[in-house]
């Protein structure tokens, strides 16, 4: 039906009387980065857990890859059949399980043979640079280390899609530019399409190509980041 690789044409989401996500549609090209920025409640993470297939839109339609996966009121697509790595906010590492355990009990649910499950471990392991981590638990690593443990999980099962809802809110400056650096490296690296969830400028400037505003579960304004990095830049330079 459409050329853009994720496609969301008028969804709207509700909890209970409250509308989430109004209408909104949004296109993202194949190997395109964008970012969604907007206060707190504006609705980017559901935006997100709607195109993961975690949520369920109670109108429109998204499509992924040229299928459509959810339709007013029903998902098409399970979770696990949409091709697309989640980095949740809070990271929602499973504590009870190493890193190593993590990464295979991803491998196991998309249906990789036990196998083939070692070898694709330990090249996420040396992708995300986390091999000397493979058999501690979460608790175990740093804020960083942790925060490239979601990484390698959300990679693990050759996703098309990368999602990453604020993932470096926890993280102060100085990490979080240096993850951020990789981070946007792996990502050209490998290729994905990718949908990134910010409420920082500044931080959408440095990994999108495009940012899309929201405000009030409303896509209100999409652009290129070439004019919010000329604007960072004049902000920088007057101070």
């Amino acid at each position: 039906m459409s050329t853009a690789f994720v496609r969301l044409l008028e969804v709207t989401k509700r909890f209970g009387g409250r509308t989430v996500v109004d209408r909104a549609s949004l296109d993202v090209a194949e190997g395109e980065v964008v970012a969604l920025l907007g206060a707190s409640g504006c609705g980017k993470t559901t935006v997100l857990r709607l195109v993961a297939g975690l949520e369920t839109p109670a109108e429109g339609e998204i499509w992924i890859a040229g299928r459509r996966v959810a339709t007013g009121g029903r998902s098409l697509v399970p979770p696990h059949a949409r091709g697309v790595g989640f980095v949740f906010q809070d990271l929602a590492l499973w504590p009870h399980l190493t890193v190593g355990d993590s990464l295979d009990f991803v491998l196991g649910a998309a249906g990789m043979r036990q196998p083939e499950r070692r070898g694709r471990i330990a090249e996420v392991l040396r992708l995300v640079r986390i091999e000397p981590f493979a058999r501690k638990y979460p608790s175990r690593l740093s804020g960083g280390e942790q925060q490239r443990v979601a990484i390698a999980r959300a990679l693990v099962a050759h996703p098309q899609l990368l999602l990453l809802d604020e993932p470096m809110s926890s993280l102060d400056a100085d990490l979080k530019a240096s993850l951020l650096r990789e981070l946007a490296a792996l990502r050209s690296r490998l290729g994905l399409t990718a949908i990134y969830v910010t409420h920082d400028r500044e931080e959408a400037a440095a990994f999108a190509q495009r940012i899309v505003l929201m405000r009030e579960g409303r896509v209100e304004q999409a652009g290129t980041t070439k004019v919010s990095r000329s604007e960072l830049k004049s902000k920088a330079s007057n101070k």
